[in-house]
């Protein structure tokens, strides 16, 4: 049965990550902006506690925590900063694969690590020629005895010169497409890897993002996570579970646009009044408080259903495109109501409008989402 509030327990989780956020993380958003720096002692701070890895289960020693609770945990961490708490957050992206489709000495080493100690973990799927084509991944592997040997370039990848271990997903045939691609788990200090930071990004400027190259990297047997060839489908259903945290990233972003735009309206005067009293600012505001609270209901849904065991694919494009499209708009309009002031990095919200961009490119753009959507409403048809 849906319920449309909060339990204690996670009203007290949401409440306690915000004031970490408030009180660790948005006092050195700015800075650690600017200097393309993951600050790391806040991360280890985080992971004393437990707001990483809240979905291990507690076999491994985790929380063990539902779809739900980890995005509450998500857009309280995000309305910190966004760049910060990627990479924090970017450690369930790792975890899921081995959660869907790991087997049992997969997960006790990587997410026993997880649990036991400050560490992060890396999803390498995407690559220079292959973002929103993931079957066209070109990062292959081939067998030598009883090893994997990985040959290709990854990019994008979040964690990527921090993480202790990778999941990468890798082709034996390209011309197999989807039935060529299995996945693969293994320590990122593997000979044959080399990890180097990308700069210069337009947002989460923060966060730790790099190129991964595989030069005759060997992975063992036991690297192999699930069937061979079932890559593909470990990957989809890992961004099944993945994307309302992405809805829950543009909860995040879009209330903290909307509590400094509410704040800056009520300082600012104009013409002998505060321009909250302007109907053109009060519209806007009213359409942020809106579209906030249409993208938290979807992402909830999105969640629920995924606690539930029930099948959120579809939910779950709905969640993570307006999510992140209207964050787009509601940044945007942040930067408007604050005018002249708006377009300078000393404000806030100059910062969140780039940030929120990069909510309609990574774990499948706003356009794929639609794609994936409309092959959803037409199958039936």
């Amino acid at each position: 049965m849906y319920s449309f509030d909060l339990s204690p327990e996670q009203r007290q989780l949401k409440d306690t990550v915000h004031r970490f956020a408030v009180e660790e993380i948005i006092p050195v958003a700015a800075e650690y902006d600017k200097k393309e720096e993951l600050p790391l002692d806040i991360c280890h701070k985080a992971w004393e506690l437990g707001f990483l890895n809240p979905q291990v289960p507690t076999t491994y020693g985790g929380l063990g925590l539902g779809v739900m609770d980890t995005c509450l945990i998500d857009e309280e961490m995000i309305y910190g900063c966004a760049g910060i708490a990627l990479n924090m957050v970017a450690n369930n992206l790792a975890a899921l694969p081995l959660l869907i489709a790991g087997d049992e000495a997969q997960k006790k080493r990587y997410l026993g690590q997880l649990a036991a100690e400050p560490s992060f973990g890396a999803f390498a799927l995407t690559e220079p020629g292959a973002g929103s084509d993931a079957a066209g991944i070109t990062t292959s592997y081939r067998k030598v005895g009883d090893e994997f040997v990985l040959n290709g370039t990854k990019h994008f990848i979040t964690n990527g010169t921090i993480a202790d271990w990778y999941v990468v997903f890798a082709t034996q045939d390209r011309d197999d497409r989807h039935g060529g691609i299995s996945c693969f788990v293994l320590a990122s200090d593997t000979p044959g890897i080399t990890a180097n930071r990308m700069h210069n990004k337009m947002g989460q400027r923060a966060s730790d993002t790099a190129e991964i190259v595989f030069e005759e990297a060997h992975v063992p047997r036991v690297g192999l996570v699930g069937a061979e060839g079932a890559g593909f489908k470990v990957a989809m259903r890992t961004f099944d579970h993945s994307r309302p945290e992405v809805g829950a990233f543009a909860i995040g972003i879009s209330q903290r646009a909307l509590d400094e735009s509410l704040k800056y309206a009520q300082q600012r005067e104009a013409f002998g009044q505060t321009i909250a009293n302007f109907q053109a600012i009060q519209f806007m505001l009213a359409d942020m408080a809106i579209e906030l609270e249409a993208m938290r209901l979807l992402t909830y849904k999105a969640a629920w259903m995924l606690d539930q065991g029930a099948p959120a694919s579809i939910v779950s494009s709905y969640a993570k495109a307006f999510g992140a499209d209207r964050t787009m708009q509601i940044t945007t309009n942040a930067v408007q109501i604050f005018g002249g002031y708006g377009y300078l990095g000393e404000y806030p919200v100059e910062k969140l409008m780039r940030d929120a961009k990069l909510l309609q490119i990574y774990e499948g753009t706003s356009q794929i989402q639609r794609v994936v959507i409309a092959r959803h409403l037409l199958k039936d048809v």
